[in-house]
């Protein structure tokens, strides 16, 4: 059987009884989400990609240990080890540091594919344009907006890792969606 038709439980249980490939496959099967929800927090492509390589370890080490308990929720607990380590990370620094350009912009401007088809480029700059507007909210907002549409986490399970009430966690979302209608209508923008 191919392994990538194995449940996030079996591959678990695959890779910490000696199958290594197994671990790649979990990992390939949820590296963007997470990955995504880091960059979303920190706002800086470097330290995203430290950050998600500390939580993969931390994942790795933990499955070693067999401190892992299956209960068929990788992805929420992943991104739960992965939002621990940011606010490690913010803790640590107590600052949130942007890295712009001169001229303003976001770094991770600059990144991205070079030869993209015209639909590409449109796609990419509707995600930069609500990515930037998604940064531009207040941190209890922008956090649920995350964990929920880039993350794919139920507000159960937002509401356990951020450590409000499931009604504060729907109410800081709506007010975030209220506030992306309002700067979307104040900018203009059209998102297609």
């Amino acid at each position: 059987m191919q392994l990538t038709r194995l449940s996030d439980a079996e591959l678990i249980h695959a890779y910490t009884h000696v199958n290594e490939y197994a671990l790649e496959v979990v990992i390939n099967r949820y590296k963007d989400k997470i990955y995504t929800s880091i960059f979303m927090v920190v706002k800086d492509k470097y330290l995203a990609e430290d950050i998600f390589q500390d939580a993969f370890l931390k994942i790795i080490k933990t499955m070693k240990d067999g401190r892992y308990s299956e209960q068929g929720k990788f992805l929420p607990w992943a991104i739960r080890v992965a939002h621990n380590l940011c606010m490690d990370h913010f803790r640590k620094t107590r600052q949130q540091v942007a890295v712009t350009l001169p001229d303003g912009q976001d770094i991770s401007y600059l990144f991205g594919p070079s030869d993209m088809v015209a639909d590409g480029i449109e796609k990419r700059e509707v995600h930069q344009s609500v990515r930037q507007l998604v940064e531009g909210l207040p941190y209890e907002q922008r956090e649920v907006i995350v964990l929920r549409i880039y993350a794919d986490l139920s507000f159960k399970e937002i509401s356990d890792l951020t450590g409000v009430s499931i009604n504060t966690a729907l109410g800081r979302m709506r007010y975030g969606l209220i506030n992306l209608r309002k700067l979307i209508t104040d900018k203009e923008l059209v998102l297609r």
